[in-house]
């Protein structure tokens, strides 16, 4: 399955230096459109598949949507990223009620045959891994106010008890308080869900961020 990819701007799925960036080939030729950095996206029914990277955007903010009978060749993609850590072996794939199957698996052949970890979710704000541990940072954080137990203390407990290869509170330290709050914050506005809301932690984090931008 032939591809070309086509960036934009920054990517954090494969930022500058990725070795899948230097793999594809001509635009003319591709069957495979891969848009990276902030893409603009225009329906290219010749194409088997255009796969548009996400931020914690639905797919439906590119393509649109038209009551629940949405879907095309075009397919969303974020790989995983634990804030500023380097991107993980993950990609999941966004699809709409009518993707065409056939986008999915020229989708899935192209990131496999880049050594990446393919899996599947419907079009959803956050999509399986944010939705799932979010709400995880946000409670330990809370916990971390409410005088629970120390940071250190909850991280040895969940690496010891529950066998994790690093703790809640040093996971979301590590790839930055204010990544969580923008990634959370945008689940919150979409969801609804108090346990996607901001904790406090997060919240001071970004507003010092927005500060030191501010004064620069």
């Amino acid at each position: 399955m032939t591809h070309a990819i086509i960036c934009s701007g920054k990517s954090r799925s494969f930022p500058a230096g990725d070795a899948f960036r230097q793999s594809g080939g001509e635009q003319a030729a591709a069957e495979v459109l891969v848009l990276l950095g902030q893409p603009r996206y225009r329906p290219d029914p010749v194409r088997v598949a255009i796969l548009i990277e996400l931020g914690t955007e639905c797919l439906g903010v590119h393509t649109g949507e038209a009551s629940g009978e949405e879907g095309s060749n075009a397919v969303g993609f974020a790989r995983y990223r634990n804030g500023d850590d380097p991107p993980s072996p993950l990609v999941e794939l966004v699809r709409q009620n009518r993707t065409d199957p056939l986008a999915l698996q020229a989708a899935r052949a192209v990131f496999e045959a880049a050594g990446l970890t393919v899996v599947e979710c419907a079009d959803q704000a956050g999509r399986i891994v944010d939705r799932l541990v979010r709400p995880k940072y946000n409670a330990a954080l809370r916990f971390l106010d409410e005088g629970l137990a120390t940071a250190a203390d909850m991280d040895l407990t969940c690496r010891m008890g529950l066998g994790y290869a690093d703790g809640p509170i040093e996971r979301v330290v590590r790839g930055g308080l204010a990544a969580h709050y923008d990634v959370t914050r945008a689940l919150f506005e979409t969801y609804g869900t108090a346990a996607y809301a901001p904790a406090r932690r997060a919240v001071v984090s970004a507003q010092r961020r927005d500060r030191e931008d501010g004064a620069q």
